[in-house]
């Protein structure tokens, strides 16, 4: 083999490889997309691992929490944890509500204030990928154990959240890997999702108890 022909070779390598890095790297745009435009609503159960940053040179501690997670677009969801601790938390479009059930202690916020405070809450509350743009620098990365990945990083630099990694499956939400600002990372794992499938009227709407302490922020 020539040596103009060993160049030539190495050339279209070079061309093909680059050509699939652009296709792998916008799978994760598009699963965005397609989630964004189909799934107006939903329901999965979930896991999620927070792992504190290590202080010390000690290990870094490490809480797994499961259960149930419902959504429906814009400006709504509701994550009922069941295990080790029950405890809700539900976005109505105005406020957000968070219900410490073993203290018996609910949370009250401005939603708008609050958004990105709460995971999910970046798709669940956006009606659209536009929306989303405004308040997110969007970027895919490489597919890693199977799924597709979009990196989001938040425009407004005084929030709570440094970046967010989404994991599809498809157009199936599957991943939220959270990174906030003061080092803790949140790894939201959903499973059994079903989009667009009837929710119960209520799922939104919350009252405190009557007994509750009731906390205004």
């Amino acid at each position: 083999m020539t040596m103009k022909m060993m160049t030539t070779k190495r050339l279209i390598t070079t061309m093909v490889l680059a050509a699939c890095a652009q296709v792998a790297s916008a799978d994760g745009m598009q699963s965005l997309e397609g989630f964004m435009k189909g799934a107006k609503s939903g329901r999965a159960d979930f896991t999620q691992t927070v792992t504190a940053p290590s202080k010390d040179g000690q290990q870094p501690k490490v809480k797994t929490s499961t259960g149930n997670f419902e959504f429906q677009r814009p400006g709504r969801f509701r994550f009922d944890y069941r295990r080790p601790f029950e405890q809700t938390i539900v976005a109505d479009g105005k406020t957000l509500w968070l219900h410490d059930i073993d203290l018996n202690q609910v949370t009250q916020r401005a939603q708008s204030q609050a958004l990105g405070s709460t995971p999910a809450a970046l798709l669940a509350s956006a009606p659209d990928l536009s929306a989303l743009k405004a308040d997110f620098n969007l970027s895919s990365a490489p597919d890693q154990d199977g799924l597709q990945w979009v990196v989001a990083e938040p425009k407004a630099k005084e929030g709570q959240i440094k970046s967010v990694r989404v994991g599809f499956a498809g157009e199936t939400l599957a991943t939220l890997d959270i990174l906030d600002n003061f080092g803790q990372r949140s790894v939201l794992t959903f499973t059994n999702m079903q989009v667009n499938t009837p929710l119960a009227p209520t799922a939104f709407q919350f009252k405190p108890p009557a007994n509750a302490d009731v906390v205004k922020q």
